[in-house]
């Protein structure tokens, strides 16, 4: 129902930071729980964090993403950030933005499944020296 586009990725060195954008179409944002993803070539896809619908919306943060990594909603403009600090090498990957119905999902079933209704189209993440 909802359409996302993700932007912001690129090429970092480590204890950087980066902001990933993603920014919804089709329906509101602040009707879904949010998630944002990662994957290696050749690894399967893995929860970073899951963000439950409304400003003060609770968290699931993945183990690799605690006290790094956040996400926070604009409303205004129907799109969602992911901050991401102290950045480290294993962090390389392919990141994405899923949004999943909290008739289908809590925050901590869709990071745990990795399962949403609509997926952004990844972007790439690296970090090196």
């Amino acid at each position: 129902q909802v359409q996302l586009v993700e932007s912001g990725g690129g090429l970092v060195q480590p204890g950087g930071s980066l902001r990933l954008s993603c920014a919804a179409s089709g329906s509101t944002l602040d009707d879904y729980i949010i998630g944002w993803f990662r994957q290696v070539p050749g690894q399967k896809r893995e929860a970073v964090l899951c963000n439950n619908v409304g400003e003060d919306g609770s968290t699931f943060y993945a183990d690799s993403a605690k006290g790094r990594f956040t996400s926070f909603r604009n409303s205004a403009e129907n799109s969602v950030y992911l901050q991401m600090n102290n950045l480290k090498t294993d962090d390389t990957a392919v990141y994405y933005c899923a949004a999943a119905k909290p008739l289908s999902m809590t925050a901590q079933v869709m990071c745990f499944m990795v399962g949403a209704d609509s997926w952004g189209q990844g972007t790439q993440v690296t970090v090196s020296s």
